[in-house]
């Protein structure tokens, strides 16, 4: 098994969460499990057994394999999968421009999955999403989620005329606390350093997340999160998990 590289047709997880989401919700396209001779001490260990042994997945054990391909000592779990491709859903989107950094992007699907989110666009130039740091960060939530790629908002556009945009700018003409939410919408966000120049003013409601003048902005997942928990809030009033 060779180190990942980017437009490989097979990727991999690292660690036992991923590689269990990964069996979980995606089994049909595991090649293999690679375990670590330690993983018999982890309670995650009869769930990969259980997963691979129901969808005749083959496990191996090979200590070397799993230290070739993970940086950390602690990794006691491998899934091997061929690349996919999905197709987004109906519903409400996140799209991102430029995202490029690897433990933010991870940290966003896991945070949009957790607040109902399961369509992400991306535009190109982006960070690669079958990276496995980017995998390992998301904790194998990308294995729940749609996630497509495009050449420029346009083409994103183009594909769903009918969302209402809310791009996320320092510019934003409405503080976030004001914001009444309308359905299907696309929360928009920009890269981490350059955040999102200002043709997209044009596009439906600019949005602000205001905070105070010490630091000049927030981070791309922090606001992303904070985003999701406001907009996503009529779903969860009517949820007992809030009880």
């Amino acid at each position: 098994m060779k180190l990942y590289k980017k437009g490989a047709d097979t990727s991999y997880t690292l660690g036992v969460f991923p590689t269990i989401e990964l069996l979980k919700h995606r089994p049909e396209i595991v090649k293999r499990v690679v375990v670590h001779s330690k993983i018999k001490d982890n309670s995650g260990y009869p769930l990969i057994v259980d997963l691979c042994n129901e969808h005749h997945i083959h496990i191996d054990e090979h200590d070397a394999t799993i230290d070739k391909l993970s940086p950390k000592a602690n990794c006691l779990a491998v899934g091997i999968f061929k690349v996919f491709d999905t197709q987004l859903e109906e519903g409400n989107h996140i799209v991102l421009d430029h995202p490029m950094d690897m433990g933010n992007i991870g940290t966003i699907m896991r945070t949009a999955l957790g607040f109902g989110y399961t369509n992400i666009a991306i535009i190109r130039p982006a960070v690669n999403i079958f990276d496995p740091k980017a995998i390992r960060a998301s904790m194998g939530a990308l294995f729940s989620l749609n996630v497509v790629y495009y050449d420029d908002f346009e083409s994103y556009r183009h594909d769903f005329p009918d969302h209402h945009c809310y791009p996320f700018m320092l510019k934003g003409a409405t503080n976030i606390h004001k914001v009444e939410v309308t359905y299907p919408h696309a929360l928009i966000f920009g890269n981490e350093s350059s955040g999102l120049d200002d043709r997209y003013l044009q596009y439906g409601q600019s949005v602000f997340i205001p905070h105070y003048e010490t630091i000049d902005s927030l981070n791309l997942s922090i606001s992303l999160g904070i985003g999701l928990f406001h907009f996503s809030k009529r779903d969860f009033i009517n949820k007992e998990v809030l009880k």
